[in-house]
């Protein structure tokens, strides 16, 4: 992993605080977390694209250093709110999992900020979860969490970390750490009784058709079928997407082979495709 120095910023947006990192200069790059976890996820690709780009990762609401809701709200809006007071835009986003929900949300929701997508792991944030395996992980860490196990729930979650085609003994370590560590301190920061404020973006996968900008699909090869298949369905139905795979990877290919997402991330903003 590549050592960072850790140097957070604030935005205070109405009811939230979200805290951000904010490095480089450039044509700006988004960074978006997955689900549970914060925007240290990105260690090994902040620094690297912060050579040649804005580089903006910043920690979603109830997630990571940011601050938790206490009324309904939007993950796109809070970028959308972010990105307006920064000045930046139209930006390339990069989301994984529930960060590149966020990614097409805000491509929906706000196209004026978006200038191409790169998601890994995911579809829409409307998911369509059909695989046994997928189904059965879900439902261990949601009763977990409903039974406020954190042990139980960091195992079952840890499991989309080497997918259905791997066990934990085919992962570095140090990525099933960092891992459990970041989902440890969003689920630290909640209690079982606590409301969900969340408001969905609606009808997403009819709307994708009308996403113009290049979008690339970059996903794990040993991930689990629902996911490649979303992302896979993602690509199919906007005008311009095409999916690439980083082999021996499963959930978190940025993580697992950083210079392999690198290259292929790269690549991407320096196509005429990204550029344009």
């Amino acid at each position: 992993m590549t050592e960072t120095v850790e140097t957070l910023k604030t935005f205070e947006s109405g009811d939230c605080r979200l805290a951000y990192r904010d490095e480089g200069a450039g044509a700006p790059l988004v960074l978006l977390h997955g689900g549970f976890l914060d925007h240290r996820m990105w260690d090994d690709q902040i620094p690297v694209f912060a050579r040649t780009h804005r580089v903006i990762a910043l920690d979603a609401r109830g997630h990571g250093a940011s601050s938790n809701a206490t009324g309904p709200f939007r993950h796109t809006d809070d970028l959308a709110a972010l990105l307006r007071h920064l000045g930046t835009g139209p930006a390339t986003l990069v989301g994984l999992s529930m960060g590149g929900a966020i990614a097409v949300d805000t491509a929906l929701e706000h196209p004026d900020l978006v200038r191409a997508l790169v998601v890994s792991g995911v579809g829409t944030s409307e998911p369509d979860f059909q695989d046994p395996w997928t189904q059965a992980a879900n439902s261990a860490y949601w009763h977990a969490l409903g039974a406020g196990d954190i042990d139980a729930f960091l195992d079952a979650f840890a499991r989309f970390i080497h997918g259905p085609q791997r066990t934990a003994e085919d992962v570095d370590p140090e990525v099933d750490r960092r891992v459990r560590e970041m989902a440890r301190g969003t689920i630290s920061k909640h209690t079982r009784d606590e409301p969900d404020h969340q408001v969905p973006v609606t009808d997403t996968w009819a709307r994708a058709a009308t996403i113009e900008v290049p979008v690339l699909a970059v996903n794990g090869g040993a991930d689990s079928p629902d996911h490649i298949r979303m992302a896979e369905r993602l690509v199919r139905t906007v005008a311009h997407g095409r999916a690439t795979v980083v082999e021996g990877t499963g959930h978190y290919p940025n993580m697992e082979r950083p210079d392999a997402f690198n290259a292929i991330a790269r690549d991407f903003l320096r196509s005429p495709e990204a550029g344009r």
